[in-house]
Order: structure tokens, then C-alpha cells, then sequence
């Protein structure tokens, strides 16, 4: 039975250097640096960051003009507090403010930034989906 899984997720970076500054800023470490590309280990799998025209050669694309795409990579948070401090800290890592975090509609509390080549990300806390006791989301089933 197949399972539901990401193991890798790769962001394609216009500038490696600058990516890494900021990833680093953010707090982030680098679990590897291998043939152009830089890992890092998350909970189960792993992100990484490739120079845009490699990664468009890797794909067998050569030339083609890489975007960001229309997806957003999302962090859950135990508190309104801790959502503020990591927006607070992305910012400061050199992250374009798309949305200060505020109360949801849906009775959470999320904000959005963009990192330096456009990638979106959602910090967020979901009093519907409360972390474990190792910080991992888990969405309820219903009843």
C-alpha cells in the first residue's frame, strides 16, 4: 500500500551564497553540501537548495527559466508567541513581510514571508492541529 510521503523538497535558488545566508539566519543547519546542492536534515526528510539553472539541467530542462510556483511551505507552532518570533527572526534574516501574522478565520493564527528567491512560507498555529510532544502536526480524524 503506497504511502503518503515528501521525503525531499528542493528550492530552486538564484543565488546559492545568499540562500544559504539566509537559511543559516533563520537558524537552520546544514546537514550536507553535495555537487552544488545544500541539505538540510528536517524531521523525516529533508530541504534542499539548488542553484536554478542546475536544477533546470538536472530536471532535463536546460535553459529553462525556473519559477517559485504557486506553493506554500508551511511551519506549525505550539503558541501565537512563537509564530510571532519566528516571523520576527525571518525578517531580520532578510525575508519580505507578505503578511504580518494575525488572528485566521478558521480560529488559528498564521503570517507569510517570502525568502529571498520568492518561496513562500506560512508560520502558523493551529489550535485544531496541536503538536506532539516532538513538535510534529497531526491532524485529528473525525469522530
Amino acid at each position: 500500500m503506497p504511502v503518503n510521503r515528501v521525503t525531499l523538497i528542493t528550492l530552486g535558488v538564484a543565488d546559492l551564497s545568499r540562500a544559504r545566508s539566509f537559511y543559516a539566519a533563520l537558524g537552520w543547519a546544514e546537514a550536507a553540501a553535495l555537487d552544488g546542492v545544500v541539505f538540510y536534515q528536517m524531521d523525516g526528510m529533508a530541504l534542499g537548495l539548488f542553484g536554478l539553472e542546475p536544477l533546470a539541467a538536472d530536471q532535463g530542462r536546460p535553459g529553462a527559466a525556473l519559477g517559485t510556483g504557486a506553493v506554500t511551505l508551511a511551519q506549525n507552532f505550539p503558541d501565537t508567541s512563537a509564530v510571532d518570533a519566528a516571523y520576527l527572526r525571518a525578517l531580520d534574516a532578510g525575508a519580505t513581510p507578505l503578511k504580518a501574522p494575525e488572528p485566521t478565520l478558521w480560529g488559528g493564527y498564521s503570517g507569510y514571508f517570502a525568502d529571498p528567491d520568492g518561496h513562500v512560507w506560512e508560520l502558523a498555529y493551529n489550535p485544531h492541529w496541536p503538536l506532539d510532544e516532538t513538535g510534529r502536526t497531526r491532524i485529528p480524524t473525525p469522530e
